[in-house]
């Protein structure tokens, strides 16, 4: 974990963008080469403040069309009611894809899906609600994850996702007790006997339940309210003392009415391994799944013990991994397969590719990405359960996971698309942006400094030179580098006549289509 005092060239820069957006130009690596690696890290490490979705799909009963719906009421009407909850969800997830694509140089859209797969939260019913624990996620983002997890304890789409709506003194739910504890703190540990996890009992699951009672939901879909809500209830809450096992000492919950659940998280983040356990998913999502032995005595420990003596702020351990040795070391260059949402607008993001189309085309292109990606087996706002998707933790196929034949038809079906016809929607075309990614590289009149500079945005280590051959083959139509050279000048002094720029365009497209399909493209 000592701070990385090797070269900064292009590809360590390359390789911190790579895993801290979703895709990154080839002018953002030079301006990260240029910055030096400590400005880099302090601009990914400043979040920007989320937008608000607006409202696009005429089954929106409420707002008009270009305003936003996350503080109006619903319909009274049964019927529209629930064609305004398709809108809005319709909505919320062209907004994700669109954050995601216009995403700054920072951590914010990385650090907001890690949350969102931490939890593993999905929709409950109301759009409002989703987006209302989406806000809550980013503004924690890189704070306090004690703050995070008290604030996500109690907010009305977790209490809906996991039961706590209806977790009363009369009727104990362990739905959430029991997920705070295995997935959002502290984790299972070796199992020591039946009941036993290691880290917690079934003692501690049940202590939970009673500590969470209470709470209610309010608001949801009303015609009435604008928001939705949680509200403490004092006669649903549980008032007697909870004693939790062995694991924590014995120690006792004393009543607190709606702050005792504070109380009850203080003392889970009290526990070493919650700190541990938190860092492991850090450094599977950023660095690689498999952590050895190795990595667990001299990485994770220390990321850990940077946690606890931070209070727990996520910025501080995410600085100290990002740069840090380890993080550089070729080993892991490469390590994880992109998920679907990755792959999707590395190829978008990494070209400059963003969409400007009347508000309804550009939502409507949005959301057919956001399907896409769940046919690829990432639908954004809805984990296939609430311990997220498997490829971030299920061993010991990890990210392999999002490679099968299904799901690699559907990548390269994607690839194609944007790499020839485009997408089309209400008569307008998107396609990536082919000559302003040329146009961007270091020297786009040479032939093999544009196979080179290609690579270096979206492949995470060399590619052979057979590799870069054909690709380079591609450019020059199996013709002389010179050729190419030509060819680009002549469009480059009359770029608007399509006789010169077409060519161009096309053998661009031959190349990214071939790229796109190539194994090198779908790790990083």
């Amino acid at each position: 974990m000592n701070p990385y005092s090797g070269p900064w060239t292009q590809a360590e820069a390359a390789h911190l963008l790579r895993r801290t957006t979703f895709g990154a130009t080839y002018s953002q690596i030079e301006q990260a080469v240029g910055s030096g690696l400590n400005a880099t890290l302090a601009q990914l490490l400043s979040l920007s403040v989320l937008d608000q979705p607006l409202a696009y799909d005429s089954q929106e009963q409420i707002v008009s069309l270009g305003t936003t719906w996350v503080n109006a009421v619903y319909p009274a009407d049964v019927t529209a009611n629930q064609q305004t909850e398709n809108a809005r969800r319709k909505s919320l997830g062209a907004w994700l894809m669109k954050n995601i694509n216009h995403e700054q140089l920072n951590l914010n859209q990385k650090m907001l899906f890690f949350w969102q797969n931490h939890f593993g939260v999905t929709t409950s019913g109301d759009a409002r609600a989703m987006y209302q624990f989406l806000s809550v996620l980013q503004q924690h983002a890189l704070g306090n994850i004690k703050d995070l997890v008290k604030a996500v304890a109690t907010d009305p789409c977790m209490l809906l996702f996991l039961n706590g709506s209806t977790n009363t003194v009369y009727s104990p739910n362990e739905n959430f007790g029991r997920e705070l504890l295995e997935l959002f703190t502290i984790g299972k540990g070796p199992q020591l006997a039946s009941g036993d996890y290691g880290n917690y009992t079934e003692e501690d699951v049940a202590a939970a339940a009673k500590i969470f009672t209470g709470f209610t939901v309010q608001g949801v879909r009303s015609a009435t309210q604008t928001q939705v809500s949680s509200q403490f209830m004092p006669l649903l809450h549980d008032n007697s003392t909870k004693t939790l096992s062995y694991h924590f000492n014995g120690l006792q919950i004393s009543p607190n009415g709606a702050n005792e659940h504070l109380n009850y998280i203080d003392v889970i983040f009290n526990q070493p391994e919650t700190a541990k356990y938190i860092c492991r998913k850090l450094y599977r999502y950023f660095v690689n799944y498999d952590i050895s032995p190795w990595v667990e005595t001299n990485i994770i420990a220390a990321l850990a013990q940077t946690f606890i003596n931070s209070n727990f702020e996520i910025q501080p351990v995410l600085s100290q991994l990002l740069g840090s040795e380890h993080f550089y070391d070729s080993s892991v260059r490469g390590a994880i397969i992109k998920s679907p949402l990755e792959a999707i607008f590395s190829m978008l993001n990494g070209t400059q590719s963003l969409l400007n189309f009347d508000l309804q085309t550009t939502a409507q292109m949005y959301l057919t990405m956001y399907t896409v990606a769940d046919q690829m087996g990432q639908e954004y706002g809805a984990p296939p359960s609430v311990a997220g998707w498997t490829a971030y933790y299920q061993a010991p196929a990890y990210s392999k996971l999002w490679i099968n034949s299904t799901y690699l038809k559907k990548r390269f079906d994607i690839a194609l698309l944007m790499t020839a016809n485009g997408l089309t929607i209400n008569g307008q075309n998107f396609s990536l942006n082919f000559l302003g990614l040329l146009n961007g590289l270091s020297d786009p009149s040479s032939a093999p400094q544009v196979i080179a500079d290609l690579c270096l945005v979206f492949c995470p280590k060399p590619i052979d030179a057979a590799d870069q051959l054909y690709l380079k083959s591609l450019l020059t139509g199996g013709l002389p580098d010179f050729e190419w050279t030509l060819q680009y000048n002549d469009y480059l002094a009359d770029p608007t006549n399509s006789v010169f720029s077409l060519p161009v365009t096309q053998k661009v497209k031959a190349v990214l289509n071939t790229l796109f399909r190539m194994p090198q493209f779908h790790v990083y």
